[in-house]
């Protein structure tokens, strides 16, 4: 975390939530370009069992190859851990996963093809550090990645460049590979902070990172996945770092698109139209020596391969004939779902702005740890993001919602003042209790999970195939890993077939 970073830069991953409102009628429309009851195909070459973006890609990609393709969804909409979502006026901002960034020129590419245009997180003026004394909290504005308090700072930077010397020796594609994946593997990544600090208080910044990122703490988590992760915020010819990952200007905040990202999933659909299957939950995969059968809640479907896009989770869910390979099914157990929700308080205008401030801030205590401008590009409403996660959602996630939304604004109101407790809109959207998802915005891996089990991330079984934005090896987690996933998954399926 160094001083001579952008000023624009503010530490606060935002994953695949990176990236998640209610469903109203603008989400509903994917049924436009897709099925949702009636019979479907007795027979095709390949199911792909999940419509979110990686799902999508694969059968799109499979499709323009000219096999024959049926995506079958679980929910009744597109997206998966990508949603939209519609406030006063018309303005669309994102209830999932949102931001795309330098490195990431899979899911750039694939919008250029749908003509999804992307425009620049706002960034411009001081970010806030609310810092907490036994004599109460202060606001103080900051540029670049860390606060400036001077009691954290000589630890905070330690840590950042242990963090990145540590992803330099990672093989993105196999990191139980690493001469010491054992050892990090079974170190959580808050017991290892612990070991490397003096100040007790760098451990509550810390969790502004995690807690958005991963929806989750850093007990939660190996230190080997943490690092892999880190790793993985690159690409083939760019070094994955702290600062890409958790940072927003030239780095995984950097930018977003122009009438919410859901419309990259949604205009996949349409391309696909009869293709794509709504309220088709998958609850048998029945293989045999000549094909597949995808039992669903719409019938059943013969395969020559099957593509499973889903979260980690759900796969274990479905009844497996042959049983899925027991080292996989190990992994599967030691890949739970992070708990995030995303909070958005919608004002007249950015006020902020106009006060100099970017409208991005940190705070160590409080419902509100990591906040961000998530306005428009037009700017016609102002809108400020929250990511509730991890243990900062075990205690807020659980309140009833009027107390929830006082102690949000509340937080919203220490970084960029009182007029945050006055929106004309509050909008929440908790992943825990979405059917099909439950929980975001990524798996996590447990101690001892990688280094025992991760080289079955990606391994076919038989002749089903894995998706998924957990599998890829670069941005996992983030929409530019769900499109490298859907691809490698389609291009693996066509060299079989």
């Amino acid at each position: 975390m160094t001083e001579s970073m952008s000023r624009r830069t503010v530490l606060g991953g935002a994953g695949a939530l990176g990236t998640l409102a209610a469903t109203g009628q603008l989400l509903s429309r994917p049924a436009e370009a897709a099925t949702r009851a009636g019979a479907l195909p007795r027979r095709v070459d390949v199911v792909v069992v999940g419509a979110g973006i990686s799902g999508l890609v694969a059968a799109r990609k499979l499709r323009a190859a000219g096999r024959s393709v049926l995506v079958v969804e679980a929910r009744d909409r597109v997206g998966g851990r990508i949603l939209n979502h519609t406030v006063r006026g018309g303005s669309v901002i994102e209830s999932g996963g949102a931001f795309i960034g330098p490195t990431q020129g899979h899911i750039k590419r694939l919008a250029r093809e749908l003509d999804v245009k992307t425009f620049e997180q706002y960034v411009a003026g001081d970010n806030i550090y609310v810092k907490h004394t036994p004599a109460g909290a202060t606001a103080l504005p900051y540029t670049g990645t860390i606060p400036p308090d001077p009691t954290i700072l000589p630890d905070a930077g330690k840590l950042q460049e242990q963090i990145n010397s540590m992803a330099k020796e990672i093989d993105v594609s196999a990191p139980w590979t690493h001469p010491k994946a054992a050892e990090w593997d079974t170190t959580s990544f808050d017991d290892w902070v612990r070991e490397q600090t003096v100040n007790p208080d760098v451990r509550d910044l810390i969790l502004c990172y995690t807690q958005a990122a991963f929806g989750a703490d850093g007990m939660d988590f190996s230190l080997l996945f943490l690092v892999w992760y880190i790793a993985a915020s690159g690409d083939e010819t760019h070094v994955g770092t702290f600062e890409r990952s958790s940072g927003t200007d030239e780095a995984a905040q950097d930018e977003r698109f122009v009438g919410g990202s859901q419309l990259v999933p949604l205009r996949m659909a349409k391309q696909l139209g009869d293709r794509v299957a709504l309220n088709a939950a998958v609850r048998r995969i029945r293989q045999d020596g000549s094909g597949v059968d995808v039992h669903t809640d719409r019938g059943t479907v013969r395969a020559e391969r099957v593509v499973v896009a889903c979260p980690p989770r759900f796969v274990l869910d479905i009844d497996w004939s042959p049983l899925l390979p027991p080292r996989r099914a190990q992994l599967l157990q030691r890949m739970p779902m992070g708990a995030l929700m995303k909070c958005d308080a919608v004002y007249r205008t950015p006020f902020w702005r106009k006060d100099g401030l970017s409208g991005s801030g940190l705070n160590t205590k409080g419902a509100v740890r990591t906040t961000f401008d998530n306005s428009p590009p037009d700017g016609d409403v102002g809108v400020l993001l929250s990511f509730v996660g991890g243990s900062t959602w075990n205690k807020y996630g659980n309140m009833p919602r009027a107390k929830r939304r006082k102690a949000v604004l509340e937080g919203f109101a220490a970084i960029v003042g009182e007029k945050a407790l006055d929106p004309i809109e509050y909008v929440e959207h908790d992943w825990t209790h979405e059917r099909w998802t439950q929980g975001s915005p990524v798996a996590l891996q447990v101690p001892g999970a990688i280094f025992h089990y991760g080289d079955t991330i990606r391994e076919p079984f038989r002749r089903v195939h894995w998706a998924g934005t957990e599998t890829s090896t670069y941005w996992a987690g983030y929409m530019d890993g769900a499109v490298r996933a859907g691809e490698r998954a389609a291009l693996e399926i066509l060299d079989r077939l």
